[in-house]
């Protein structure tokens, strides 16, 4: 079971990035990244539909050579690179969704959408998603092109083994509290002997944090790590593995992978994009799965952005090209393509996306994620908080894995949470 390609989140790169961005000056001459006849669009594996790639060459070509390059490896910082060296620099970049932060602060290296009209598009789009790729002072520089809700996926089989509700709409609603979530990964515990509800309660703290509309550092550039919305999300996850509900493996081992095909892990919290995963990484156990609403609410994992680079030559060409790839119909398609979920409430009824999922035992998993997708809670996301953020899920991950005292934890995810913010220029 390989990865997911958003799954690995590289902490301390944020403030980085910023750094770099922040050595252009803004409003500076940088040079462009197409001759005029060419456009260069740059974007990393998984991160655009091939064929609405292939369509936009076609609908285009008559007036610009449209060339998507996909760029491997640390995709973030080969973009930070070329815009610092100010050479090579393409026309339309993607901005991964948990580096969008990073990116806004230097809103200047970027073209302002809202010059080219794009307000009159915003309520095609998810407010939340739109409003992530908007800068304080109003600066737009995002286009969104997905989003990742979180949904309960759970093998339906055993889930009725265990005496547990087993239908969707079920789960969906007697596990509709973390409470009534543990206790139903207690009685999975009691009846089917060595399984477990989840793999580690780094799980249960991330979404919990996801769920709520504040993250670790807030507008005002005060670190608010230490707060009752991260507290109770931390208290959650010790209670989670109080409670027994969480396993001994590492997330990504091959342990981890065989629990999974075995049905000893039968149940994960995961975004929209962690139907291909499972499809890829253990495509034995197709038709044993359903997916239901996680616990409270949805939180959000994933999505990311086009944007217009001030090195683009002909930005207007730029966007309609963007607009057109992005609509309802294309995002509907980057979904079949690529698992992209839709940033665009209108994909959800389109037919391709109401398809039955025989790897889902023939549910209609739009009716989960379309549902959650518009329920996600707006909050807040500073260029700090992946800095900010890492130590304290660092310091819960070794609660889970290792044993570690909960309250010894904490406090040396404060301390160090203290002395990064002092070197970032946080006030807390």
């Amino acid at each position: 079971m390989r990865l997911s390609r958003r799954g690995l989140l590289r902490a301390g790169l944020a403030p980085a990035a910023a750094a770099a961005l922040g050595g252009l000056a803004s409003g500076c001459a940088v040079p462009t990244g197409s001759t005029g006849r060419n456009m260069v669009l740059w974007y990393w594996d998984g991160g655009l539909g091939d064929t609405v790639l292939k369509n936009a060459r076609n609908r285009y070509g008559s007036s610009v050579d449209l060339q998507a390059v996909k760029i491997g490896g640390y995709y973030r910082s080969k973009l930070v690179t070329t815009m610092t060296g100010r050479a090579h620099i393409p026309d339309i970049a993607g901005l991964k969704g948990e580096d969008m932060a990073s990116y806004l602060p230097n809103a200047g290296q970027f073209v302002d959408l809202r010059t080219l009209g794009a307000e009159r598009y915003r309520s095609r789009y998810l407010s939340w998603k739109w409003d992530q790729g908007i800068a304080d002072d109003g600066t737009m520089i995002g286009f969104p092109i997905d989003c990742g809700p979180v949904a309960h996926f759970y093998q339906y089989d055993v889930f009725r083994r265990a005496g547990l509700p087993y239908e969707p709409d079920d789960v969906s609603r007697q596990l509709d509290t973390w409470d009534r979530f543990f206790a139903a990964g207690e009685q999975l515990r009691r009846r089917i002997p060595g399984t477990c509800l989840l793999t580690d309660v780094n799980a249960v703290f991330e979404n919990a944090v996801q769920q709520g509309s504040k993250r670790y550092v807030d507008k005002d550039r005060h670190f608010i790590g230490d707060q009752e919305h991260v507290r109770h999300a931390w208290a959650l996850a010790v209670e989670a593995k109080r409670r027994g509900i969480v396993s001994d493996l590492v997330n990504g081992t091959p342990d981890q992978f065989s629990a999974v095909q075995d049905g000893k892990l039968p149940s994960q919290l995961g975004a929209s994009w962690a139907t291909n995963d499972l499809k890829s990484g253990v495509p034995k156990t197709e038709g044993r799965w359903r997916v239901a609403q996680m616990p409270v609410r949805p939180s959000n994992n994933g999505g990311s952005f086009l944007s217009i680079t001030k090195a683009c030559r002909e930005p207007e060409q730029a966007f309609r090209i963007i607009t057109w790839m992005l609509n309802a119909a294309n995002q509907a398609q980057g979904f079949v393509d690529a698992g992209l979920f839709p940033s665009t409430p209108a994909s959800y009824g389109q037919r391709q996306l109401r398809a039955p999922d025989p790897f889902f035992g023939g549910q209609i998993t739009m009716d989960v994620f379309g549902p959650a997708a518009q329920r996600i809670a707006v909050a807040y996301n500073s260029p700090y908080d992946v800095a900010l953020g890492q130590p304290i899920k660092d310091e819960i991950k070794n609660v889970g894995v290792l044993g570690k005292d909960p309250d010894k934890a904490w406090s040396d995810a404060m301390g160090k949470c203290r002395r990064i913010a002092q070197h970032l220029g946080v006030s807390h």
